[in-house]
């Protein structure tokens, strides 16, 4: 239905939108989850509609009261953003699916309502940063997630969350200030907010220093969003306080979503357009990329909570995405787009089974954890195989991305075959804190009349082996990953229409 598809761009924000305020008013609380799952679904059958058309090369762009760019507001649907709209919905989808036995131990059930609203703002937000053309309303749509997501990791019942969303607060504010203040000076040297306008306009520029302090401002900005080393202190609380599910959605796809404003403005509207400034961006973030991802793995190596463990390693994660894109290289690039969406597959897949198996362990001490893999052995069976695409073994949805990641390395002369060294010793670190849960919950004997079988419950489990599922499909036919992640690369380069 052509009429229909020419919408899908504007519908993707526009019904997590409208349906957020009615889920308030729906009582009992089970009325509200199966009002926000549904929603959620269709968001995901959107963007699955949309990622055929960038599959197809379509140009999918809309304008909101038939007023052209720049003038009026424009929504635009590339390779890149349909491949973060498949993880974004994907993960929200997943994650209430699974999550609503979890929820119900964890909120009330008169707050349900009001908090399932929120998740569909934070839903209606990101959803909104990745299809919006123009630089402010980004911003507009970042302040409503920003808002929404503070109150989901609020949401659970312990009140240490309030410490972690008060810095989780501080940090975003001043990340989006300076996003904003990027932005003004972008403006007050072009004269417009539309992205593709900014890159014609911004070649007639003849006093670049605005721009370059405009590039330093977004960067780092976007950066503190995006949890980048080392500006990730907000991430492992807010990770670990927050509900269960609210954790699988926000880990699966939350700094992504920044990730793609970061690339994608500083590839396409500065790199394209300043000379030199891709060495700059190079210089800048690889020594972070490799420092978070040592850092990072070193820090997980020693945690005693299985949350915060993974939550050092999404930071670690975010340095292979930034390595990958301080390359500017096809090849570095697409790895880097590539590791985003194997990356949620993975940690989307590890945060469900930790909902699992909060169930029956609640603390999620690793010393708890001891035989919980004779009790859950569905459950820790998931974990092993999300365990493994984190590490990158062949067969998995991770090998692939960190594969393109190590033929770009050595594409970079003498000093790549350091970046290669970095990567492995990042995926041994990897295999070390994986092992450390797989030795405690497998071969350590299980507390005293703690031995009967006792999974969780089954819609839980078989969500979380969906996603089990999904790290091994997309391991052996990485079709659709590299594709989009190609197609992206080659247009934030320049190398692509």
């Amino acid at each position: 239905m052509p009429t229909l598809n020419a919408h899908l761009p504007v519908l993707q924000v526009v019904v997590p939108l409208l349906i957020a305020p009615l889920v308030t008013m729906l009582r009992p609380r089970g009325l509200a989850w199966a009002a926000a799952t549904a929603t959620s679904l269709m968001t995901f059958l959107i963007s699955v509609a949309l990622t055929a058309g960038a599959l197809a090369g379509e140009d999918q762009r809309y304008e909101l009261g038939a007023w052209a760019a720049p003038y009026g507001i424009e929504l635009s649907v590339g390779s890149f953003g349909a491949l973060l709209l498949l993880i974004l919905t994907g993960a929200s989808t997943l994650a209430l699916l699974a999550g609503k036995t979890s929820l119900d131990q964890q909120l009330e059930s008169e707050r349900q309502p009001l908090f399932l609203s929120a998740w569909l703002l934070a839903l209606a937000g990101m959803s909104g940063i990745l299809v919006s053309a123009d630089a402010f309303n980004i911003f507009v749509f970042m302040e409503i997630s920003s808002l929404a997501s503070y109150i989901l990791i609020a949401g659970g019942p312990d009140r240490r969350t309030m410490p972690a969303v008060f810095k989780y607060l501080i940090m975003g504010t001043i990340g989006a200030t300076f996003y904003l203040i990027g932005i003004g000076l972008v403006y007050m040297m072009t004269g417009t907010l539309n992205l593709s306008d900014i890159q014609m306009r911004i070649q007639d520029v003849t006093d670049l220093r605005p721009i370059l302090v405009a590039a330093g401002f977004i960067t780092v900005g976007l950066g503190l969003k995006a949890a980048v080393f080392p500006l990730h202190v907000w991430l492992p609380n807010a990770y670990n306080f927050a509900p269960h599910a609210v954790t699988v959605f926000l880990a699966a796809c939350a700094t992504k979503v920044s990730l793609y404003v970061l690339l994608s403005f500083d590839f396409v509207v500065f790199q394209q357009n300043l000379l030199g400034h891709e060495t700059q961006f190079a210089a800048f973030l690889m020594p972070l990329a490799v420092m978070g991802i040592l850092a990072a793995s070193a820090v997980a190596l020693f945690e005693s909570n299985l949350k915060r463990l993974l939550a050092f390693s999404s930071v670690a994660q975010i340095g292979y995405i930034l390595l990958g894109a301080s390359m500017v290289s096809l090849p570095g690039l697409t790895g880097s787009l590539m590791h985003m969406f194997n990356h949620a597959l993975a940690k989307g897949g590890l945060f469900l089974v930790v909902m699992c198996l909060a169930m029956r362990f609640p603390s999620l001490e690793l010393d708890d954890l001891a035989g919980a893999a004779r009790r859950m052995p569905w459950t820790m069976g998931a974990f092993a195989v999300g365990g493994l695409s984190l590490i990158g073994i062949p067969g998995t949805a991770g090998f692939t991305s960190k594969w393109y990641l190590i033929t770009a390395s050595m594409e970079q002369g003498g000093g790549g075959w350091l970046l290669v060294g970095v990567i492995v010793l990042g995926s041994l670190m990897a295999v070390a804190y994986i092992w450390r849960v797989v030795e405690v919950a497998w071969f350590r004997p299980p507390a005293s009349g703690q031995t009967e079988f006792s999974e969780a419950p089954v819609p839980m489990l078989v969500v979380t082996w969906v996603a089990a599922v999904a790290n091994i499909y997309f391991g052996l036919a990485p079709w659709l990953q590299i594709s989009l992640a190609s197609d992206a690369a080659g247009v934030l380069l320049g190398e692509l229409p």
